[in-house]
């Protein structure tokens, strides 16, 4: 008997058909210079949590929920008076997705929290880094289904960092939008 394994919607979709578009596409010599999702990085910045840590508890049970891994507290990097942020404080949460879960969560980011956004025209085109990388703002995270919203303490934004391992922007969006992600025109 063989052993059933699960295979999340758009890992199937890009190994089936997104992979042999961008090949032919860019007219690559291998396989192996197709650009992939390497790993997704979801994090959120409580600025109030200096002086309420309850926020940045219920901020990191939130981010657990809706990327269904644990998330982790980051600490500053350095003292900012102006903001009285002393070195190491907790101030914000953080979770890196790579297999599997990446690719439910790209699924459930596109296809079902997207489009609940308020007045939603599209992903802003211009996230790119120069090298392949896209980054997003969500404005509340109350978006997501997993959020119940009579439960959460405070309407919350988070940063969604997307690396691939394309070599420019170009490569990148083809394979962000062959995958789903809805671009603005």
């Amino acid at each position: 008997m063989a052993k059933q394994t699960y295979e999340p919607r758009i890992k199937k979709l890009y190994r089936e058909k997104v992979a042999q578009e961008l090949f032919q596409e860019f007219g690559y010599k291998s396989p192996m210079q197709i650009p992939k999702l390497e790993k997704i990085v979801v994090s959120v910045g409580i600025g109030e949590a200096i002086t309420n840590k309850k926020l940045l508890d219920s901020a990191v049970s939130e981010l657990t929920q809706i990327t269904g891994q644990k998330a982790i507290k980051t600490k500053a990097r350095k003292s900012i008076a102006n903001f009285k942020v002393r070195k190491g404080q907790e101030i914000g949460a953080k979770v890196t997705l790579r297999g599997n879960y990446m690719y439910e969560f790209f699924d459930r980011l596109v296809n079902v929290a997207l489009p609940r956004v308020k007045d939603f025209r599209g992903v802003n085109p211009n996230g790119f880094d120069g090298h392949g990388n896209f980054s997003l703002g969500i404005t509340e995270q109350i978006i997501f289904p997993e959020i119940d919203y009579d439960t959460i303490e405070q309407v919350s934004g988070m940063n969604v960092t997307i690396v691939t391992t394309a070599k420019n922007d170009m490569e990148a969006k083809s394979l962000l939008a062959k995958l789903g992600m809805p671009f603005r025109k």
